[in-house]
């Protein structure tokens, strides 16, 4: 044989098991999107404001029937809507359609029985599951760099679900930043693929078909490199107290029965009795702020606004008074209007409405007393006082 029909041999040779590997891959890669299927589903929450929002979860434990997503998924709902994978026929369903329009047959509604904003997870315990889903196997420890993932999840830019995307892991470490759902602090996945509003939820899994991280953002600089919380995060909040999603604020005010405005700024308003046909002002916030898994609300009310900077006197006064006060402190803020005197109260957000009630009633009484200080209605004019300035007017 000459060495050129060798070469073309060759050639050939090495293009057959080029194709070959690459239809292996490709069996594998829809063997894995079936695996890993069985385990992913669609959520749907509504805020108080009756705002809908969605997402994606991975089924983690069959036992406790327990669904994992991220917290900025669930917001402040204490319920979900879940959704898992349908084939009638024997053919997926991925059009959206098709599950609203089945809702009473396919979907599930859940409650939210565990949040961890730090970490931006969430547990969904559901009632029941369909025979189909099984529960995904966490990793044993942490992903590497060079990992080759594959992720299941539902874009809100798509009528599709059950979206198959790969990519690699770049990086894996501690991440801590702020987002526009708050401010996180956990091991972070970083990977080269997408992820867009919608995946957030969805499990990321190694070339096994376990779960070595769940998405959660993408990077604003780049949509290619996302980001996504980490195996040892998960097996955390699996392992650890289960902590409540905090009722959100147009809710507890509900229940405790109190008449509230929305105000411009998107906080709840009180104008609440304090005695002797007197109101003041009562302002709680639309969201709870937290640090690591304590989460609070704040209940605050102005009681006066100067151009001028407060005295030393009231200075004085106002730390005296934060020493004595059972609740909240006096605090000062200056902004376009001046400085703004007022007390604020950080309540627990999970305590009760009546809890929420006792703390509105204590900002608007001390506030009240505070503002009539600083704040007093001019004295009437003595009688010589008046007819002196009388006198006075008409020279």
């Amino acid at each position: 044989m000459s060495f050129k029909n060798s070469r073309a041999v060759v050639c050939i040779l090495v293009a057959m098991i080029a194709t070959s590997v690459g239809v292996r891959s490709s069996r594998a890669d829809s063997g894995q999107y079936k695996k890993v299927l069985q385990s992913v589903a669609w959520v749907i929450t509504s805020n108080a404001e009756n705002e809908t929002s969605t997402g994606t979860g991975v089924y983690v434990d069959a036992e406790k029937r327990l669904l994992l997503t991220n917290s900025h998924v669930v917001g402040d709902s204490r319920k979900a809507v879940v959704f898992f994978p349908d084939s009638p026929d024997g053919k997926l369903a991925v059009r959206r359609k098709h599950y609203l329009q089945n809702i009473l047959k396919l979907g599930i509604q859940g409650d939210v029985v565990a949040v961890d904003r730090k970490r931006d997870l969430a547990l969904i315990e559901l009632p029941r599951v369909p025979a189909s889903v099984s529960a995904i196997k966490l990793a044993d420890e942490s992903t590497a760099p060079g990992t080759k993932v594959d992720l299941v999840g539902n874009p809100g830019d798509s009528e599709i679900l059950w979206v198959y995307t790969s990519g690699t892991v770049r990086s894996v470490y501690q991440k801590k930043f702020k987002s526009t759902h708050g401010e996180h602090d956990f091991m972070a996945v970083e990977t080269q693929s997408p992820i867009k509003p919608g995946d957030s939820g969805g499990p990321i899994v190694d070339e096994e078909g376990q779960l070595v991280a769940l998405a959660q953002s993408f990077s604003p600089q780049s949509a290619l490199v996302s980001f996504c919380v980490d195996v040892s995060e998960i097996r955390q909040i699996l392992a650890s107290p289960w902590k409540s999603a905090p009722l959100a604020t147009r809710v507890m005010l509900d229940e405790v029965g109190v008449t509230y405005t929305r105000h411009s700024s998107g906080h709840y308003q009180i104008d609440h009795a304090i005695g002797g046909g007197q109101k003041q002002a009562v302002f709680v916030a639309q969201n709870t702020e937290y640090h690591g898994r304590a989460d609070v609300r704040r209940i605050w009310s102005t009681v006066q606004t100067t151009a001028s900077t407060p005295s030393e006197e009231l200075m004085m006064r106002l730390m005296r008074q934060n020493s004595a006060t059972k609740i909240g402190s006096w605090a000062i803020e200056k902004n376009d209007d001046g400085y703004i005197v007022f007390f604020v109260a950080k309540l627990d957000a999970t305590a009760s409405d009546e809890a929420m009630e006792s703390t509105i009633d204590y900002v608007a009484r001390l506030a009240g007393a505070m503002q009539k200080d600083l704040n007093p209605k001019p004295s009437e004019a003595s009688a010589e006082a008046t007819l002196a300035a009388w006198l006075d007017m008409k020279n």
